[in-house]
């Protein structure tokens, strides 16, 4: 077996462009992300997003890359979104004091930052980039409201 068939999942320059684009959309959306929550010091920062976003990718980009059909990619997306769904439930603390639950946001935000780079692995790019657009404003924005509104 030569270098050439064990790498040809990548076949032409088309393949390879189509793949680094998903990718880097996936990892640069996940990496804005992950930035908004480690300027507020979350637990799951700029690496965490990134890799979640990278990984959430990955996870559909090699399946349809293979040919599998999408009615067997939507039990892909099930796993990651399962999947995805317990590590966001471990930035999920209950505190000593009565009724107070932090990492709420954190654990949504990492769960989003999943299905962005869903979005950006099956060449959804535009709602990819709309959608972390959308999150950033959740994140941002309305944490300023939220803080004169308590403050």
């Amino acid at each position: 077996m030569t270098i050439q068939q064990e790498f040809s999942d990548l076949g032409d320059a088309s393949d390879i462009t189509r793949v680094m684009v998903r990718l880097l959309v996936a990892v640069s959306l996940g990496a804005l992300l992950g930035y908004e929550r480690e300027s507020i010091g979350a637990s799951a920062g700029l690496r965490t997003h990134m890799l979640v976003s990278l990984g959430s990718a990955l996870f559909v980009l090699i399946p349809l890359q293979a040919g599998m059909p999408l009615v067997d990619v939507s039990r892909v997306l099930q796993g990651v979104t399962a999947g995805v769904g317990f590590l966001g439930a471990g930035a999920i603390l209950k505190s000593e004091k009565a009724g107070e639950i932090t990492g709420l946001t954190t654990a949504a935000s990492v769960w989003l930052t999943a299905a962005v780079g869903v979005a950006a692995g099956m060449g959804r790019e535009a709602t990819a980039v709309l959608s972390a657009i959308l999150a950033l404003i959740i994140l941002s924005l309305l944490r300023r409201t939220e803080s004169k509104r308590k403050g």
